[in-house]
């Protein structure tokens, strides 16, 4: 991996495009930054001078896909096409001109179709990349053919989301692969992600659902699915927007939490002959119940540090069709048995938890997996 630490750079009030090849005829274009917009105007200025600002030498192009924008989007795309061509970028803009919008992976779907290069950055239209964002990835890339490519990011504002941000910048190697399971989502985000045109087509594009659909989830699982690999380089190269009208806030806990279950059933029980859940609460039963029966009959306890849970002794699995109904043990999680599914959200309990799951001396993505 990558030395960890922040991307540098002059500032971007002074900055001038840096000098890179023409994408002339027959010569073919390294990156297409990819870009769907949908009224975006309060962001989009800084989104594409932070195209315009990057420092890769190679051949780039910006492919963006306006859907239906109903506000000044179109005439800030027309400003930058007109800037970033006269740098020697070539911008190709698509459009959905309908009276409704179609959805950010129908929109990310065409940039990427319209768009030429041989490796796809994506960039959220209210995001601002830092400069060396392609340069980096582009690098990360050609090593790690298979991959999506993340980076660290830094939110805006600050103080917003700060468990998440955390988590982000923080995961290991190992772990951006063992914590694809949790409530988070893809152990890199998707305004981060970098990866090659040939890769992209091989999974095989965003579900164009629509609102309410997780299409960066759904896209993240049959990447990994399909044996991709995952890699972060360790520098903060995108300011990455948290405000209320972010598309991710359009779909529904419960839709995520369907998905979740289903691929940590597909990826991981399927080939467990049994387990314990951590956490004889609220999550750890939603978790059981949401198990299809053959996964329900796998589940040995519940374990917890909670002395009143534990007293009680099992849990009944009242809904069951079942006769007698199903009665699932509960006890300390010093007595419980490995592997564990741990429905404990990380980073709130003081180090407490963390504690208490070092304690054990098990291996992550061997002897348990973390699902908050």
């Amino acid at each position: 991996m990558a030395e960890a630490g922040r991307a540098g750079g002059s500032s971007a009030a002074t900055r001038r495009p840096v000098p890179r090849r023409a994408a002339g005829r027959g010569c073919a274009v390294q990156v297409s930054v990819i870009v769907p917009v949908h009224n975006s105007e309060c962001w989009l200025d800084q989104c594409l001078k932070s195209v315009w600002d990057q420092d890769f030498k190679e051949t780039m192009e910006l492919s963006v896909f306006n859907d239906a924008s109903k506000d000044g989007s179109a005439e800030i795309i027309e400003k930058w096409k007109i800037k970033l061509e006269d740098a020697g970028v070539p911008v190709i803009v698509g459009s959905n001109d309908s009276s409704q919008p179609r959805g950010v992976g129908f929109a990310k779907n065409q940039a990427v179709i319209q768009s030429s290069g041989t490796y796809l950055c994506f960039l959220d239209s209210d995001d601002v990349m830092m400069p060396q964002r392609v340069r980096l990835q582009h690098e990360a890339a050609i090593q790690h053919p298979n991959s999506i490519i993340g980076c660290q990011v830094r939110r805006e504002p600050v103080d917003s989301t700060e468990r998440y941000t955390r988590w982000i910048n923080n995961l290991t190697e190992e772990q951006l692969l063992t914590q694809v399971f949790t409530s988070h989502g893809p152990t890199v985000i998707m305004p981060t992600w970098f990866c090659s045109r040939e890769w992209f087509f091989h999974v095989g594009k965003f579900d164009e659902g629509g609102k309410g659909v997780p299409e960066d989830l759904l896209f993240f699982y049959k990447h990994i699915q399909m044996g991709g690999e995952v890699f972060r380089v360790n520098h903060c190269l995108l300011l990455y927007r948290y405000h209320p009208q972010a598309a991710t806030h359009a779909v529904l806990e419960g839709t995520i939490w369907n998905h979740r279950v289903r691929f940590l059933e597909d990826r991981v029980l399927s080939s467990w002959t049994s387990f314990t859940i951590w956490n004889a609460g609220k999550q750890g039963k939603k978790l059981y119940r949401s198990l299809s029966p053959a996964n329900q009959k796998k589940v040995t306890a519940f374990c917890d540090v909670d002395e009143k849970k534990i007293a009680k002794g099992f849990y009944t699995y009242e809904e069951s069709e079942e006769r007698p109904k199903p009665k699932i043990p509960i006890c300390h999680f010093r007595n419980a048995t490995p592997p564990f599914i741990i429905c404990v959200k990380l980073d709130l309990t003081g180090g407490t938890f963390e504690a208490n799951l070092s304690m054990l001396n098990l291996q992550e993505g061997v002897d348990y997996y973390h699902f908050n």
